[in-house]
């Protein structure tokens, strides 16, 4: 299905089916997920994804954290409709972000049009980060803001916008306290979008990654104390996509040393628990030493 363009040529992206009645002007949805709502959570969600475009525009241009995951699309997805000429998307890589997520950025990124740059950041090179104390990651995204606040400043000074929610908890989260530092900024919180309703977004925006789990670097395996280190990083991402192989789709194989302890999300714990074996050798092929199935799941 072709999307419509403005008359300047612009990438217009359209809002779900539920929503032309409360928001004015829309365009046709390149698909809805928001059907099952009641008229009352539609209204509510109207308003709150009405607030997140009256302040995206009020930005002018913005420069997005874009991670792969799908916080971080729907507000890639909002920004190119209210800003088509205004709007870029940056991904950080390093060695703790699994290369699938970068390919999800992209593709996020190319679906919607929007010009998409992946950078590298050097958090391996900082002693602070790699002594994987309580605040790692406070040194990541330190490193990762500074990289973007970089190309924010070359660009004329545009705002640098993440996908932190509501739901999202900033009490002692150092990462947030690091985008502060910055001046990030969090639309989707300001405009009280929280998890649920941010997926029913994605959704009616016929983003890929609606229902991806939510997947943290892979320094969050490794327990706190453990030094970071890129061969450390290599074997858990090793482990958990020889596992996923399997069909399984929210996998964490924790680095005990030379010991991977392999959980499993819960609605899929039951077939995990009948080919323990076989993942078990998947993450000793890997480059562990030895290998368990986690009888209680991911938590």
């Amino acid at each position: 299905m072709s999307r419509p363009s403005s008359d300047s040529g612009a990438l217009l992206i359209p809002v779900p089916r539920d929503l032309p009645a409360l928001l004015s002007p829309v365009t046709p949805p390149l698909n809805s997920g928001i059907g099952a709502l009641s008229g009352s959570n539609v209204r509510m969600l109207a308003e709150r994804y009405r607030v997140l475009e009256e302040r995206l525009r009020e930005f002018g241009s913005v420069l997005v954290a874009l991670s792969g995951g799908v916080d971080s699309a729907v507000l890639l997805a909002a920004a190119a409709r209210v800003l088509p000429r205004g709007v870029r998307a940056v991904t950080a890589q390093s060695a703790a972000v699994p290369e699938e997520e970068v390919a999800d950025a992209r593709e996020v990124a190319r679906a919607l049009g929007v010009p998409h740059d992946v950078v590298a950041t050097a958090e391996l090179f900082d002693p602070a980060y790699r002594a994987n104390r309580g605040d790692r990651c406070y040194h990541c995204r330190r490193e990762m803001y500074g990289v973007l606040d970089a190309l924010a400043t070359r660009g004329g000074g545009v705002r640098i916008i993440d996908g932190l929610n509501a739901d999202d908890a900033v009490v002692d989260r150092p990462g947030v306290r690091a985008a502060s530092e910055f001046r990030v900024l969090h639309p989707l919180r300001e405009a009280g979008l929280g998890k649920a309703t941010v997926r029913r977004l994605a959704r009616g925006f016929g983003l890929a990654v609606h229902d991806k789990p939510a997947q943290p670097c892979l320094a969050s395996r490794l327990p706190v104390g453990v030094e970071v280190t890129a061969e450390r990083l290599a074997r858990v991402h090793g482990a958990e996509r020889a596992v996923k192989a399997f069909g399984f789709s929210v996998v964490r194989v924790r680095c005990e040393d030379r010991h991977a302890r392999i959980e499993i999300g819960p609605a899929e714990l039951a077939r995990a628990r009948l080919l323990a074996s076989g993942l078990e050798a998947a993450a000793r092929a890997a480059g562990f030493q030895t290998a368990a199935l986690d009888p209680d799941g991911y938590r």
